[in-house]
């Protein structure tokens, strides 16, 4: 069995990795930049580090953390390994949103862009449908949420096909290039935004790592020990599905990040919530940026989504834990 990290040690291994590649993936492209000139605010370095470069690997390291940190709040809640952002229909209600968008040609949505807006929209929406049909009363069980979560999200994705099906041929090629997933350069105003939505929810997860460790185990254990866990269960959905359906109206759904990076993690740093969500931040925000900054670089000038390479990397990491899960069985 491998040896676990010490709590202080992975914090510090993960906070430096996030800090390496705000720092260092900035300069990587194929086109060189002049750190002296960029700073000078001299043409073309300029505008490649501070206007292209930077805000996509800002939005990529905090999308990465994000989603990486969700995948292990709904790991927890759903007690299921193979639960990630997306499981409960939430991604699938903004992609619907963003589809029906792009199909009716809407160019701005409450002064936004009418793709962002749509698909939060379409999140908010799913979420507020996923909550009411798995409540009954103020209980609410991790199996309803489950099943009320995955009919809703094939629901969408049933309407996303038609949506798709019926658009022209422009349309139908932006949809698919939105739904493959990525990161685009977005302006420091939008990115503050992002940020102070998101960050805090993602404190507050954090900061509820206790409760998620009790709720791990059992909703009957939780509450022998004080602890409300319908209430806590809707309130860890609402939260984990706020924060990725906030990122996903931005870059789209970009799969597996929030998969691979928990369960790696507790190869190293065990399963406590405590230490495992605030790691899963920090290193899945490096590791999506990694990811993108392949994506703009392997085959530059064309670029690959990076919807693609996270997929690439997460589908034999999914087999492996597949496999793995059933030689447990078996043993």
């Amino acid at each position: 069995m491998a040896s676990k990290l010490p709590p202080p040690r992975a914090l510090l291994l993960a906070s430096l990795a996030l800090l390496a590649a705000a720092l260092l993936l900035p300069l990587v492209g194929p086109a060189r930049v002049d750190l002296a000139r960029a700073f000078a605010r001299l043409s073309p370095d300029y505008e490649i580090l501070f206007i292209t470069r930077l805000p996509r690997v800002l939005l990529a390291l905090l999308a990465g953390g994000t989603l990486a940190a969700a995948g292990a709040l709904f790991q927890a809640l759903l007690r299921d390994a193979l639960a990630t952002p997306y499981t409960l229909g939430v991604s699938s209600g903004a992609s619907l949103g963003a589809v029906l968008a792009i199909s009716l040609g809407a160019q701005q949505v409450l002064g936004l862009p009418a793709v962002w807006a749509a698909a939060f929209l379409g999140a908010a929406t799913v979420l507020t449908l996923v909550v009411a049909i798995a409540s009954e009363g103020r209980r609410m069980s991790s199996f309803t949420l489950l099943l009320a979560g995955v009919t809703v999200n094939s629901i969408c994705l049933a309407l996303i096909l038609l949506l798709q099906y019926l658009a022209g041929f422009a349309q139908s090629i932006a949809i698919v290039r939105w739904l493959m997933g990525g990161i685009e350069a977005v302006s420091y105003t939008t990115l503050a935004a992002l940020t102070a939505a998101v960050l805090p929810v993602v404190a507050w997860i954090c900061w509820k790592a206790r409760e998620w460790n009790l709720l791990a185990v059992g909703e009957e254990w939780a509450a022998a020990r004080g602890v409300d866990s319908h209430r806590l269960l809707r309130a860890g959905y609402l939260a984990g599905s706020f924060i990725t359906g906030s990122v996903t109206a931005l870059t789209g759904p970009i799969g597996f990040v929030g998969l691979i990076v928990p369960h790696a993690l507790r190869l190293k740093v065990g399963a406590d919530h405590r230490l495992l969500i605030p790691c899963s931040f920090l290193v899945g925000a490096p590791f999506l940026a990694l990811c993108d900054t392949l994506a703009r670089t392997a085959l530059a000038p064309t670029e690959i989504p990076v919807g693609i390479i996270t997929a690439m990397l997460g589908g034999p990491f999914f087999i492996w834990l597949l496999r793995s899960r059933r030689r447990s069985l078996w043993l």
